[in-house]
């Protein structure tokens, strides 16, 4: 079945002039230095400071303003300069997507190269059962736009499930099914193959609530036997990215990222400086599911490849 039309991408976002006020906690999200929640919760618990004084929650802020966190200069400009970083990372079954885990599980992060300042951001979640393309940037407010259902990106999952979907299940699953959390629906199916009593399906979403393509298809009676996510927004899984291994994007596909996402991009945009040597890939090369036609679009388009390190 063909996919439903894309929705049509808004005009492109003018950054902000130099004499405008900026709210703050989008400047520290902006910065890398955590999303805009947690950045308003630092701010509710005083640790952020504006020339000397106190910051509160909402406060807007103009250039030359001196902002510290935690007694510590923030480095902030009115107009950015700088693209964001934005990672393409093979995620395999068996990895949380948190910082710190209580149970001591392995954690997506553990791969991931160290910044000068800020941390990486995980745009959107897979649970431990999920593997496939998760994206990383160091730009909280860029993070938090990829993930807003108002921008309607799409994810899209290979998805293998016991037994066959009827055209009436099918027809369910794209009319919307109502789940605990409110209705959810996929704006395409389309058949991957298989043989015996395993199915792939190819699914997008434009949403990501917890576990929702699972949910769906159990919906409907069907089993979710392995779930891989192979694309966010225009960004496909990179073909022969090892599992727990990343690639970093070419600046093009990451300023196609903020366009599609309604992000301001920099009047002169910079590429932000990288590792000379990016890390080996690790882990089993992914084995993928049958895939369908891509109309001639190929994966991991503009994505950089990882060279090997001596030795």
């Amino acid at each position: 079945m063909a996919a439903a039309p894309r929705p049509t991408p808004a005009a492109r976002p003018t950054a902000p002039q130099a004499g405008d006020t900026l709210k703050l906690h989008k400047v520290l999200a902006q910065v890398g230095l955590g999303s805009r929640a947690d950045m308003e919760q630092a701010i509710a618990l005083g640790r952020v400071t504006v020339n000397g004084e106190a910051a509160h929650v909402g406060q807007r802020i103009a250039s030359g303003d001196v902002v510290k966190l935690d007694g510590r200069l923030v480095r902030w400009r009115a107009t950015p300069t700088r693209l964001p970083r934005v990672l393409a990372y093979h995620k395999p079954t068996g990895e949380v997507v948190t910082l710190d885990d209580p149970d001591n599980r392995p954690t997506v992060f553990r791969s991931l190269p160290r910044l000068r300042s800020g941390k990486w951001m995980a745009v959107g979640r897979l649970d431990i059962n999920t593997e496939g393309l998760l994206l990383f940037t160091d730009s909280g407010e860029l993070a938090n736009r990829l993930m807003h259902p108002r921008f309607g990106l799409e994810r899209e999952y290979a998805v293998r499930v016991l037994g066959a979907l009827s055209q009436d299940e099918r027809q369910r699953l794209l009319e919307g099914i109502e789940l605990d959390d409110g209705p959810a629906q996929f704006r395409s199916v389309e058949d991957g193959g298989g043989d015996g009593a395993n199915r792939w399906y190819r699914v997008t979403i434009a949403e990501g609530r917890n576990r929702e393509v699972r949910r769906l298809f159990e919906a409907v009676g069907h089993a979710v036997s392995r779930l891989i996510r192979v694309r966010y927004g225009a960004v496909e899984l990179p073909r022969g990215l090892r599992r727990g291994a990343y690639i970093e994007l070419d600046p093009r596909v990451v300023a196609q990222l903020m366009e599609a996402a309604g992000a301001p991009l920099p009047a002169r945009p910079v590429a932000p400086r990288r590792r000379a040597v990016p890390p080996r890939g690790a882990g089993p090369r992914p084995s993928r599911p049958p895939a369908p036609e891509r109309n001639g679009r190929g994966a991991g388009q503009g994505a950089r490849a990882p060279r090997r390190r001596a030795g």
